[in-house]
């Protein structure tokens, strides 16, 4: 069973929760991880000075770094016998870094799935198939364990064999789909080319999409395709998994499950706290985590968190869409770019398709080169207009980001499909090959 009433708590309850919880948690790190007794000791602190929420800004960050200096058990609060379930990221830039679960925190990990697929529109006995990748990425095992904690049905198809993927979902009639949005659009695309229709075929009901940045346009392009609601999920290995956060379905806004999580919105330059409701990077803290407890962890990730009662009913602060990660985010020649605002304009340009690349070179000044497949079906038609589709295009990306990029056309399925995260960034500068001209 997971705990549907935490979903509808008061706001009241949910300080009052948060409070209690934060005081214990503070202590509990202090007392148990190396780390953090050095860290309050160098800035002078103890528990003792954390009485209240609006202290929570004397506590000292956590980084993604951290993890990666203390590999593998480094921030273990438990002995590494009470441990059951390590994660971890690929480490394709260095050491990995490591996430470890207590029985416990599976338990609260399995509820805050439960819940987010529930937020989402999901219910008992529905069938999900479940494409995320099975393995040390927390996204596949996250989103089973979660469907199963709500009674659902699962299909663990993970990620690939797309042929299979589409005959299962239409002889099952699967309600609930759970990969990236980029695997989503893939295989609406597929569906099509194996001669099913994703509205009239299938009986989708639910997307369950995260793991990577993806813009509005994206998402109605996937609804109208497979006519189902399309639920963005934030969640990432540091913080349990998927789960931190999910769309109800008035879709304005990701609930965080706060009494679970507290959130703060920082200046990403100086770490200041910001007031309600301005944009800047997320940062949490864990208030229950046993094995390895964060407190105000960086997330790298900017938005707005919105305090105010939620049209569905609930009180969970909501954030108002992943804009980019700062680490992410492109500097072209001076100006921040992040690659969701690429896709924004790239999608409202009517005729362009749904699959682009991004490709900063750098020869005297620093380029931004893009190219985008053009929409099959308008390609094929007599309409079809190059000259014309390529200005609007262009004049949709400069009026977006302020900088002339450099756009290319493409014939639909010229780039290369992902099952997983869309690689949809290249960046050349630190390399010795440069792009052609377009």
């Amino acid at each position: 069973m997971f705990n549907e009433k935490a979903q509808m708590m008061k706001l009241e309850d949910i300080r009052e929760l948060q409070e209690e919880r934060l005081l214990k948690m503070v202590k509990y790190a202090y007392d148990n991880v190396p780390m953090y007794k050095k860290r309050f000791k160098d800035k002078g602190i103890t528990p003792s000075d954390i009485t209240k929420l609006e202290d929570a800004h004397k506590i000292p960050f956590t980084v993604k770094d951290d993890l990666r200096d203390h590999y593998p058990y480094g921030i273990l609060a438990v002995p590494r016998k009470e441990v059951v379930r390590f994660h971890a990221s690929s480490g394709t830039t260095g050491t990995p870094t490591v996430v470890s679960y207590t029985r416990k925190d599976m338990e609260v990990w399995g509820d805050l799935m439960a819940r987010t697929y529930n937020a989402a529109g999901t219910d008992p006995g529905d069938i999900v198939q479940n494409a995320y990748g099975y393995g040390l990425f927390t996204g596949g095992l996250g989103f089973h364990q979660g469907a199963e904690v709500l009674g659902c049905a699962v299909l663990p198809t993970s990620t690939g064999n797309t042929k299979k993927q589409i005959k299962m979902m239409y002889d099952f009639q699967t309600d609930v789909l759970a990969c990236t949005p980029s695997y989503a659009i893939y295989l609406s695309e597929a569906t099509k080319k194996f001669g099913y229709d994703p509205r009239e075929d299938f009986n989708l009901k639910v997307g369950m999409f995260g793991a990577e940045p993806w813009s509005d346009e994206a998402r109605e392009s996937i609804q109208e395709s497979f006519g189902l609601k399309a639920q963005d999920v934030y969640g990432m290995s540091e913080l349990y998994g998927p789960g931190v956060a999910v769309e109800c379905p008035e879709q304005n806004g990701l609930h965080i499950w706060s009494d679970q999580f507290l959130v703060e919105t920082i200046n990403p330059e100086t770490g200041e706290v910001l007031p309600e409701g301005e944009k800047g990077e997320l940062v949490f803290t864990m208030l229950t985590r046993e094995a390895m407890p964060l407190l105000r962890y960086r997330t790298k990730d900017i938005a707005v968190v919105n305090y105010e009662e939620c049209e569905c009913g609930r009180y969970h602060p909501r954030i108002m869409r992943i804009k980019g990660r700062s680490d992410d985010m492109l500097i072209v020649g001076g100006v921040n770019v992040f690659p969701s605002q690429i896709e924004a304009a790239l999608l409202e340009t009517e005729g362009i398709g749904e699959h682009y690349q991004i490709i900063v070179d750098r020869d005297v000044l620093d380029k931004l080169f893009v190219k985008v497949e053009v929409d099959k079906e308008y390609y094929e038609s007599d309409e079809y207009d190059e000259e014309k589709l390529l200005k609007e295009a262009s004049e949709n990306l400069t009026a977006v980001l302020n900088i002339r990029a450099r756009l290319k056309l493409l014939e639909p399925g010229t780039l290369p499909r992902t099952v997983g995260k869309a690689k949809r960034v290249i960046d050349l500068r630190e390399e010795h090959d440069r792009i052609e001209e377009p």
